[in-house]
């Protein structure tokens, strides 16, 4: 067959099974997924290298689609390339599928899940980054986005940064198909204004039919032989294109066609091509180096601020790991990352002003085999948090460092002070978070964040806070410290909290009360074994924690004890008013998560007990 015909009938062999899938499944987007037949057909015929027997092949291309509710076209194009069969096919969305709504990494030739707009170019750049920057090879990254997905912000920072980063291995195909879920979108056909934005932002455009499979080849070839800058194919499409009573109509959007047999009729009946993917560059796996180093160690007694302690640490684990590699918002003067950034500049990532970009960069990363840790201050990542929620959905493991967390930073104020993160990121599927109350702890809980699956967060504090373990001392996910023992009530604290809790302890004794301090450094999953001994030993648990009072280390208490079957009076002393500006002693005191207000809370505590 005629290479021209063979696009034209393998576009119609993709619409032909979105439209068979989604009828199948009784929901989906086959209109969505027919705009784009075409740029598909094309992209496999020739361009996309990729071997589907071996998805972890170290030079294959990615293949990336941003506009994820076009996972009819996805899966249509999997079974053209003999990655999937029909029977798998007609499974679409059906519960124990493979093949869900939207795609994930549930299949082996998926990165990322997508299907929250505006993420999957973001992750696209950061593995364009990765392959050109770490891995060092030949390997493409292409990316299939809708127009909607422009209107989002992260979007455009992808735009910005790979630009900036001069990814020539990095194409963006955009359906302009002109309609969006509820209507024409922003700028519906105006593809010179969608190109002129791109080209404001640094890259090469390229304006197409996207029905012309000649004009899509034209537009490949001169992204794939472009230097010195990414490419944008603007591809004018018809949503639904091939079925007249879906073709360019709003209202079918996120729907099966009504009648799917006479649509297959229309588009020419079911077809059974195969296409046989271009073979990927010979390349060999990334050897990570480990050349060695000397673990960070701090005196008892010494004041050092945990967010340097973690600066120090990941400088420690880029001596003795060659895979790891360190991202930063532009604030790595504040969270110590600077410390890895002058020992290994070639594994650092400096992302700017663009939280949602360093996460999508990291979920990327970990996809090729790195070890990303970003940092930024704590309350810039709430800021990212969609991009967090999706990379657990995309069963990335990732870590994240939030310095300046709680109202203990100080004068800056509270635009500044993350009081939500810990309740952000317990929140999140498959997360650990961790909360060292001292440098030594800090450089432990960093070593085991290396190694973790899934997400991972670390917290860390502004100001200096005493050392009171020594190097020596190790430390485990699920696990807490008691610091001191006593049997009359139980401090529970993390952080700058501790110190407090210790502190109140002290003053507590001379009244005669025995407080336990318990150092709930991994607040999840928390140890509910130590909680609840507590609990049945002492009667009454004070939590005391710098955050709001939803969600943080008082709740992680509460949850654990629920779930271990305890039971206790349990106090949580939280951030409960907006702060302001002031002193950190000062907004520790107003906040009531001081020593003072600890010593008020046991001694009610107590007195309750004592009377019931």
């Amino acid at each position: 067959m005629e290479r021209k015909n063979f696009r034209h009938e393998l576009a119609q062999q993709l619409r032909v099974d979105s439209v068979r899938s989604s009828a199948a499944a009784g929901s989906g987007h086959p209109t969505s997924s027919m705009s784009a037949a075409e740029l598909m057909a094309v992209l496999l015929d020739g361009h996309l290298r990729l071997d589907p027997g071996r998805p972890d092949d170290p030079g294959r291309d990615h293949l990336i689609f941003s506009k994820g509710h076009a996972s009819p076209l996805f899966y249509a194009c999997l079974k053209a390339a003999g990655a999937i069969g029909d029977d798998e096919l007609l499974t679409f969305r059906k519960l124990g599928s493979r093949l869900e709504g939207h795609p994930t990494p549930q299949l082996p030739w998926v990165d990322v899940a997508t299907g929250s707009l505006g993420q999957g170019l973001p992750v696209g750049a950061g593995l364009a980054l990765t392959l050109k920057r770490l891995d060092r090879v030949p390997s493409r990254v292409w990316v299939l986005c809708g127009d909607s997905e422009l209107a989002e912000g992260s979007i455009w920072e992808a735009f910005d940064h790979a630009a900036f980063w001069g990814l020539d291995n990095l194409t963006a195909i955009v359906d302009v198909n002109r309609l969006g879920q509820t209507g024409e979108t922003m700028h519906g056909w105006d593809l010179d204004t969608y190109a002129e934005r791109a080209r404001a932002f640094g890259w090469d455009a390229i304006e197409v039919d996207g029905h012309d499979v000649d004009a899509i080849e034209r537009a490949y070839e001169q992204a794939e032989n472009t230097t010195g800058k990414p490419t944008a194919v603007i591809a004018r499409t018809k949503k639904g294109a091939g079925v007249a009573a879906v073709e360019d109509q709003e209202g079918k959007h996120g729907k099966p066609l009504d009648d799917a047999d006479d649509a297959i009729q229309e588009l020419g009946g079911e077809r059974e091509l195969e296409v046989r993917l271009a073979s990927p560059p010979n390349v060999e796996a990334h050897r990570f180096e480990t050349p060695g180093g000397e673990r960070p160690a701090y005196e008892l007694g010494d004041e050092v601020a945990t967010r340097k302690a973690y600066g120090e640490a990941l400088k420690y684990l880029g001596d003795v790991r060659g895979d790891v590699v360190a991202l930063d918002g532009e604030v790595s003067n504040s969270t110590y990352s600077e410390i890895f950034r002058d020992a290994h500049p070639d594994r650092y990532f400096e992302m700017y002003i663009a939280e949602q970009q360093l996460v999508a960069t990291a979920v990327g990363m970990q996809r090729r085999g790195w070890r990303p840790f970003g940092s930024t201050f704590a309350a810039f990542m709430t800021r990212a948090y969609d991009f967090i929620r999706m990379a657990a959905v995309s069963r990335a493991s990732i870590r994240l460092c939030g310095s300046h967390a709680g109202v203990s930073i100080g004068e800056d104020g509270p635009s500044q002070m993350g009081l939500e993160d810990l309740a952000a990121f317990r929140a999140v599927h498959s997360s650990t978070v961790l909360y060292p109350s001292d440098a030594n702890q800090t450089v432990r809980l960093v070593e085991l964040m290396a190694d973790l699956d899934g997400i991972a967060y670390l917290r860390t504090h502004r100001g200096n806070l005493p050392v009171i373990y020594g190097p020596e001392d190790s430390f485990e996910v699920g696990g807490s410290r008691v610091v001191r023992e006593g049997d009359d009530v139980t401090l529970v604290g993390a952080g700058v909290t501790l110190h407090e809790a210790l502190a109140a302890a002290e003053r507590l004794a001379a009244d005669g009360i025995e407080a336990r301090v318990v150092d709930l450094y991994s607040v999840k999953p928390a140890d509910a074994k130590t909680l609840a001994r507590a609990a049945a030993e002492t009667g009454g648990i004070v939590t005391v924690e710098d955050h709001w009072p939803e969600g943080g280390l008082g709740d992680a208490v509460l949850d654990a004890l629920s779930g271990a079957g305890g039971t206790a009076h349990v106090r949580k002393l939280a951030v409960g008013a907006m702060p302001g500006s002031g002193t950190p002693e000062e907004l520790i005191h107003e906040a009531g998560i001081d020593a003072d207000a600890i010593v008020t809370a046991a001694r009610e505590l107590v007195g309750a007990k004592a009377t019931a």
